[in-house]
């Protein structure tokens, strides 16, 4: 038996941290790394249950060991967010920007105001196919840019928290990487600067471990 409740003690020795990093996501993206993956996992799944606790939020998550092309991404977002057909696409009405934009009401209940996505596992992509990684990073970002800066309609704030290996730490660090400005498709500036008149998305780099005590 104690070695059943050693295994099922959390790899933190912090309490109560989640409020905490909720709090971080007032103001930022959120890049969570660890080299642990027992660690990651239970990071990840922790907030999620937390957020999902909160009133007013929705929660999204992405499992990141299972995306690895814009068909995978997809087959995930469309189980995250109802809605009608969804095109393998990025932009478009119809495609993953579209997606992120809708927004579910029900009768009798306010509308949510903060969506969270939790991508587990975030550095798969990113290490296999860093352009499609930063074309899906700047749609979540770029969308809450928008809803938070520019949409006139009830205010609904999108925070992704991307959660992996150390390879998310060294790519926070590069100034023209995913995490710290937005995708370039060569025919001037940036889509997103151009549409909310924000310069470049603003994510914190959050080292797990720390919750270790």
């Amino acid at each position: 038996m104690s070695a059943l409740t050693r295994q099922s003690e959390p790899p933190f020795g912090a309490i109560d941290w989640q409020p905490d990093v909720t709090q971080m996501l007032d103001e930022s993206h959120l890049v969570a790394w660890s080299g642990n993956p027992r660690m990651r996992l239970h990071f990840a799944a922790s907030l999620a249950h937390f957020l999902d606790s909160l009133r007013d939020v929705e929660v999204c998550v992405f499992y990141g060991r299972f995306i690895n092309d814009l068909d995978s991404f997809c087959h995930q977002l469309e189980r995250s967010i109802p809605g009608g057909p969804l095109d393998r696409r990025i932009d478009g009405g119809r495609g993953i920007t579209g997606r992120l934009r809708m927004r579910q009401t029900f009768p009798g209940r306010m509308p949510s105001k903060y969506r969270y996505y939790v991508w587990h596992d975030a550095d798969v992509l990113l290490r296999d196919n860093i352009p499609l990684f930063w074309r899906l990073a700047d749609a979540l970002m770029g969308v809450g840019a928008e809803a938070e800066y520019v949409d006139d309609d009830l205010l609904l704030i999108h925070r992704v928290v991307y959660v992996g290996s150390p390879l998310l730490e060294s790519v926070s660090g590069q100034p023209r990487g995913p995490f710290r400005s937005w995708f370039r498709d060569g025919l001037g500036d940036p889509f997103w600067k151009v549409v909310t008149g924000v310069d470049e998305p603003t994510t914190t780099v959050f080292h797990i471990d720390g919750l270790g005590g």
